[in-house]
């Protein structure tokens, strides 16, 4: 894998709010990630999130407008968690390293992955936030998109608005059916530049969770497969949202407690145990 961050690269990242690593992947690891996410999708039986009821294309009580929502595209959670073998993929501390690196933090560990598949003739994906979602409030958190197939501006690329991440905040507008939504909570986006993201397959990108982001439609009548990977920087703190957190979790956490469960995210990168 090309896991290298360039200085360059880094302050890019902290300007922007996104970089893209041309390459990621070389053709062998490709097909090895290709096939993991194929197989893990197939043996979860449309079932979304681990542990919670409810399939791909059923509201899951995190997005709105799930009827609008299947047509963007299939998004299945957390595969590493009953996946050995995407367990073994997201758990690989060379990425870590890299988000970390990205991110200037210390450690990092998995909020969660996610398959997402837009379909064939799939809606676009308006634009949005991530880390409002999410049970922390951190401004360095950050997502891994791994381009599986080639993401072109006709099959549903992503695009960002650069550095946004600057000054959106924590409140959750959800994903809204209408691509402008945002805008009427952070207007001095409105007349913004914006940045497509084509990538071919084996590329990935990284962008900060608070950078306004979306997709294009699927103009073609093939799939556009990306794995993603959602990433906590550690040491944040539980903000009383639920998102991906089993059940007997949210019975346990109070609001302000470390969220440092190996088990539901694992700590895959630290510079405290390093030779950096």
């Amino acid at each position: 894998m090309n896991t290298v961050i360039t200085t360059q690269q880094v302050q890019f990242y902290q300007e922007n709010g996104y970089i893209i690593i041309e390459d990621f992947l070389n053709t062998a690891e490709l097909d090895t990630w290709r096939a993991a996410v194929s197989t893990a999708i197939a043996e979860r039986k449309g079932q979304k999130i681990p542990g919670r009821p409810g399939k791909i294309n059923e509201d899951d009580g995190i997005n709105k407008d799930a009827k609008y929502h299947s047509k963007v595209f299939d998004q299945l959670v957390n595969l590493w968690q009953t996946s050995e073998e995407v367990k073994q993929l997201m758990l690989n501390p060379k990425i870590g390293e890299m988000a970390a690196t990205l991110a200037e933090v210390d450690g990092i560990r998995i909020w969660h992955d996610q398959a997402l598949f837009k379909k064939p003739w799939g809606n676009p994906t308006s634009w949005h936030l991530d880390t409002p979602f999410w049970s922390f409030s951190d401004h360095r958190a950050l997502s891994i998109w791994v381009a599986l197939d080639d993401a072109t501006l006709e099959n549903g690329c992503l695009f960002f608005i650069p550095g946004t991440q600057k000054g959106t905040g924590f409140d959750n507008l959800g994903i809204s059916k209408n691509m402008d939504a945002i805008f009427e909570v952070y207007p001095q986006y409105a007349t913004a530049n914006t940045v497509a993201a084509p990538m071919k397959a084996g590329s990935c990108s990284f962008h900060n969770g608070l950078t306004i982001h979306g997709a294009h439609a699927n103009m073609t009548p093939g799939s556009r497969r990306a794995m993603t990977c959602a990433y906590m920087p550690d040491g944040s703190t539980f903000n009383g949202n639920q998102n991906v957190l089993p059940d007997a979790e949210m019975e346990r956490l109070k609001i302000g407690d470390l969220l440092q469960n190996d088990t539901l995210n694992p700590l895959i990168f630290t510079r405290k145990s390093s030779n950096i």
